[in-house]
């Protein structure tokens, strides 16, 4: 079954709020076999949502609408889809029950408004909404189904999984879609697809598992996805293809699906029985807030200093004062003197630095230079490298590189 979503909203097309409820109405679809072959956000115009509802059912086999069910001038999306399907709105008493008993439930007076949320299209059902005042919709088109459900995410999920997917799934000879995302990090999208072209030709070539790659700053997601009668089929698909994946691309690959660069490093070090301190001057705390997000990052982060003024790297970690003016505080030189104070001052296994130049004016170095230092007990390493972007790119760029370089020197040193 391929399907359309439809979500309904002027904010969501002024960028004022993200699109949230299409990111879960597409996932959880494909978990259930129905692939999403188009997404059609629509400023809240009676009209112009008539003509993309009219349109979706014209050419999917299921169109699922989000948003536009309130009670006020602006949620259009009831009426809408009356004009596409052709129906009249009719007056439901039973909903006007149910929604004088919601608000008298909440010791609250009911507006005249919502009385606009008891009216359905012809024929339609009334999709329950236990958390929320609006009922979805529910009706069928032509022979294709077709949902409304409101814009309030909680009120679509509930929707959505009680009702949506359940009168969508379970259809003979269905197609589950299962993904597999690997996470790289260490080169550019294009020379990692430099890299893998000749998989992807082959996949293309055998009807393989689908490859696609995005490219997020400095990482890189490789989708494999495949259709199959149940999931364990569908991974049997993939299994090879990424097994080539990860032969060509080596330690590059870090992770995969809900795996995070943070919480890798953290696994590793755990396994290891290192603890970390930080030390950060350009990232200010980015890179340390990314451990702390992880659960148990307890066990591996022993402090996390942000030394931002010069003065700050003496008096924090110190870092002598003869190397920042020999070398200046974006250098090699004070990176590993930055990780070995870190190391020091906490008394951790590990210390990790980061000193650069985010922007927006040049300083010391070129904007984007940066220099990241590791120490550990009998040594210590910093390396040079050069972000592109703005001043939060360059800083998240700065952050995933030193985990980065954590991560690897884990798993060349200590296996």
């Amino acid at each position: 079954m391929k399907a359309e979503v439809v979500t309904v909203g002027s904010e969501l097309l002024l960028g004022t709020y993200p699109n949230s409820n299409l990111m879960q109405i597409c996932r959880e679809l494909e978990g259930i076999g129905v692939e999403v072959v188009f997404a059609t956000t629509v400023t809240d115009d009676q009209d112009a949502i008539a003509a993309t509802i009219a349109a979706a059912a014209g050419r999917t086999s299921a169109v699922i609408i989000t948003g536009g069910l309130g009670p006020t001038h602006d949620d259009v999306t009831r009426e809408a889809l009356a004009a596409a399907t052709g129906r009249k709105l009719r007056y439901q008493p039973e909903l006007e029950v149910q929604l004088r008993a919601f608000f008298k439930k909440r010791g609250r007076q009911m507006s005249e408004l919502n009385l606009r949320q008891a009216y359905l299209p012809e024929g339609a059902q009334a999709i329950p909404n236990p958390v929320g005042t609006a009922p979805g919709i529910s009706l069928e088109h032509n022979g294709v189904p077709v949902f409304a459900m409101p814009g309030v995410p909680v009120e679509m999920e509930t929707m959505l999984r009680g009702h949506v997917l359940p009168a969508l799934s379970g259809r003979p000879n269905a197609t589950i879609f299962t993904t597999r995302v690997l996470k790289a990090i260490g080169r550019g999208e294009s020379e990692l697809a430099g890299m893998i072209v000749p998989i992807i030709e082959s996949c293309r070539e055998s009807g393989g598992p689908n490859v696609t790659i995005l490219a997020a700053r400095g990482e890189v997601a490789i989708h494999l996805r495949a259709g199959a009668p149940d999931r364990e089929s569908a991974m049997a698909r993939i299994g090879p293809v990424e097994a080539r994946l990860r032969q060509t691309l080596g330690s590059m690959v870090y992770g995969q699906d809900d795996d995070t660069l943070q919480s890798v490093v953290a696994e590793l070090a755990k396994q290891r029985n290192l603890t970390l301190a930080v030390v950060e001057s350009f990232t200010g705390g980015a890179l340390a807030s990314r451990i702390v997000a992880v659960p148990g990052a307890s066990q591996v982060l022993k402090a996390g200093y942000v030394t931002y003024a010069i003065e700050s790297k003496v008096q924090e970690v110190g870092v002598p004062q003869e190397t920042l003016d020999r070398y200046g505080a974006v250098s090699e030189q004070t990176a590993r003197a930055m990780a070995e104070g870190a190391r020091d001052r906490a008394g951790a296994d590990i210390g990790l630095s980061t000193t650069g130049e985010a922007g927006p004016s040049p300083g010391e170095e070129p904007v984007g230079t940066m220099f990241i230092g590791l120490a550990w007990d009998g040594g210590s390493i910093a390396r040079k490298f050069v972000a592109t972007g703005n001043r939060e790119d360059i800083r998240e760029w700065g952050s995933r590189t030193a985990l980065d370089t954590l991560r690897r020197w884990m798993l060349e040193t200590r296996g």
